[in-house]
């Protein structure tokens, strides 16, 4: 009689794999950028990579408002282009949330809040807040003088570093949907240093190479941090929870407070 054992299981991938895995899934999860589909993906905690996705949406924003200065674009056809371009990257997966969120807020009865928001169907508040949120971006990149390229790095940074802090410190309120994996497989003591580590080192290089903006820059982390904690805590206290919606609307509200923010610190400072 033969003697079958069984075949020893597959190694674990390197770590480093599987961060690398786990980045792809975020790129491919967060943003319209085209992802060839035989690159590796993993999408299971993906979550803590949100603000580094960020950074790149940021540094390609960033990017291309350069090459329009080149061309001696006029400044507020630059700044629609550059709003355009970044609804096209996101492909307006945090503006429907922001809307979603809007319409089911406008609802007086708590109860009903969630069904509203899970309504396929934009209201009136819907519309309106993407057109508020969408006019406070252009006005406020019209307005900033200097800086630009940082600008553009912290308010796509730090919005999503609010909706990681979100993820793992609120309970969520539904039993599936798009932010549901996100919950399951956060990190809640860890998630949130990696997007930490990468928005203040930034902003310590940054300090470094231009000393001048120095008391800007330290002003642009505080707000940052305290207006990306406030939104999810504020949309928290409104639901008693979050929904993939409000992790969306985090993001676009604190990007765009935080752009008001900044441009008032170039004023002040």
């Amino acid at each position: 009689m033969s003697d079958f054992s069984p075949s020893p299981a597959p190694p674990d991938p390197p770590r480093w794999q599987r961060w690398g895995a786990q980045l792809i899934g975020a790129v491919t999860f967060y943003t319209a950028i085209p992802i060839p589909q035989h690159w590796p993906m993993q999408f299971e905690g993906i979550a803590r990579y949100a603000p580094l996705v960020g950074l790149g949406i940021g540094a390609l924003l960033a990017g291309a408002d350069t090459l329009l200065a080149a061309i001696a674009l006029p400044m507020a056809t630059r700044c629609g282009l550059l709003v355009a371009l970044w609804l096209l990257i996101t492909g307006g997966l945090h503006l429907d949330g922001a809307m979603d969120t809007a319409d089911g807020l406008a609802v007086p009865d708590r109860n009903r809040r969630l069904a509203v928001m899970a309504d396929s169907r934009s209201g009136a508040f819907g519309v309106m807040t993407a057109i508020v949120l969408l006019g406070l971006k252009g006005v406020c990149l019209f307005d900033l003088e200097a800086m630009r390229w940082f600008a553009l790095l912290a308010a796509t940074g730090w919005s999503r570093w609010g909706q990681v802090v979100a993820i793992a410190r609120y309970p969520y309120l539904k039993r599936d949907g798009k932010g549901a994996f996100h919950k399951a497989y956060a990190q809640p003591k860890t998630d949130w240093l990696v997007g930490l580590t990468a928005l203040l080192s930034l902003t310590g290089v940054t300090g470094w190479l231009y000393p001048e903006q120095g008391p800007w820059l330290v002003g642009t982390v505080l707000g940052g941090e305290t207006i990306a904690l406030l939104t999810g805590a504020w949309f928290s206290h409104q639901l008693r929870g979050q929904t993939g919606d409000t992790y969306g609307a985090i993001v676009e509200w604190t990007e765009a407070l935080l752009l008001c923010l900044m441009v008032g610190l170039q004023g002040l400072l």
